[in-house]
């Protein structure tokens, strides 16, 4: 079932379902923020969003903070782990179809945006064979046919349906040029595929006012876990405390990777130099970003990254990996730096450098800024979004 409708000009507003795994929480307003953040400026250039935001239902119910595009929280049947995801699209689909042909019929839906192919695509590509809606898909990260991570009999189930997810869908939608390099390697030119990198809060994210200078301090957002390089960050902490005794390492995130990291601090005796903070609402990252004096995140898998653009928003030095995403962002020594994953004695040089050239750090940092500004604003991430919306349902 569709709305017949061809016209789909620049005058014509769309209706899209958004279906996504990822979304903000009362308890943590960062999950998903790049799934809800771009819905408020496509509004404004008439695209309406309908969010139907999922959950299994062995995990603790969630619930959707004040927002002017609430979600709708869809608990479904799955598997715990690993072993649900390649079946959980289907389930989804049967929790959500009866409701999905209700909204066609009370105010129409042009279009199904699925954020990443499991499950939320899976689910649109049966919606779609169900009810005639097209439907894109995102991909946010490097493992883009759900794989890589997992391994195995259950990794090679979740690549098939991946696969059958992307060869359905109008249009694949990639964060970053190495993610589109990804799924084109997989599915050579039988899929249609663009990129669209995520958008900053520039308003949200932005710099500090002058003030008195703080002690140096490093910074790095990001969950931990082995792939996001805060072990190599810390062992390039402990080799140049000597020279920046007042340096401390600020740390927000949790994972499993944490007792670990404890352990490694204490034994290079960095304690009451590096902090945990645990996971952190989204005001207390810009702050911390604001005070910070260099962003470091030297991750080795990173499909873009958007706490590498929301700290250049805030116009401070960042430090990110060679062979990710943010490479398409950061010029070397311009308006940021890259290093070798888990390279750490590249990463002291680049540190040491900063740390020691205050005029360097503001030059880098406005330069970031101003790449932000320039490319990467949620405005912009929406015109995109729209152009490819109305290309598919047209």
């Amino acid at each position: 079932m569709s709305s017949g409708a061809t016209d789909f000009g620049k005058d014509r507003a769309l209706r899209v379902l958004t279906l996504t795994p990822f979304y903000p929480t009362e308890s943590d307003d960062s999950q998903g923020s790049f799934v809800a953040e771009p819905l408020r400026p496509l509004a404004d250039i008439g695209v309406c969003s309908e969010v139907l935001a999922l959950q299994p239902a062995y995990r603790k119910r969630l619930q959707a903070p004040e927002s002017k595009i609430p979600a709708k929280w869809i608990r479904y049947f799955s598997l715990p782990s690993k072993f649900g995801l390649p079946t959980a699209g289907a389930f989804v689909f049967a929790r959500i179809v009866g409701q999905v042909r209700e909204l066609i019929c009370a105010h129409r839906i042009d279009l199904i945006h699925a954020h990443a192919p499991l499950p939320a695509g899976h689910a649109a590509m049966l919606l779609s064979r169900e009810l005639g809606l097209p439907y894109v898909v995102s991909v946010h990260g490097l493992d883009a046919f759900a794989n890589e991570l997992i391994g195995g009999r259950v990794g090679e189930w979740c690549r098939r349906i991946s696969r059958r997810v992307f060869y359905g869908s109008k249009r694949v939608i990639c964060v970053s040029e190495v993610v589109r390099e990804r799924v084109l390697t997989e599915l050579g030119s039988r899929v249609r595929t663009s990129v669209v990198y995520n958008g900053v809060d520039t308003d949200f994210f932005s710099p500090a006012g002058d003030g008195p200078l703080e002690a140096p301090s490093l910074l790095c957002v990001g969950n931990l876990i082995a792939t996001k390089g805060q072990e190599t960050l810390v062992r390039a902490m402990a080799s140049i405390v000597p020279e920046f005794s007042s340096l401390s390492l600020d740390i927000i995130g949790d994972g499993p990777e944490l007792p670990q990291l404890r352990e490694l601090i204490t034994k290079l005796g960095l304690e009451g130099k590096v902090r945990f903070h645990g996971r952190q609402q989204r005001r207390q990252v810009a702050d911390a970003m604001r005070r910070c004096t260099v962003f470091a995140l030297p991750s080795r898998h990173e499909g873009l990254g958007c706490v590498y653009l929301e700290a250049m928003s805030c116009g401070k030095p960042v430090v990110g990996c060679r062979g990710q995403g943010i490479a398409e962002v950061i010029r070397q020594g311009s308006n940021g730096y890259l290093v070798g994953a888990g390279n750490d004695k590249e990463l002291v040089l680049v540190l040491g450098m900063l740390l020691r050239d205050q005029q360097r750090r503001q030059n880098i940092g406005r330069a970031a800024r101003d790449t932000i500004v320039e490319r990467f604003t949620l405005a912009q991430q929406a015109e995109s979004l729209a152009r490819i919306y109305r290309e598919c349902v047209g």
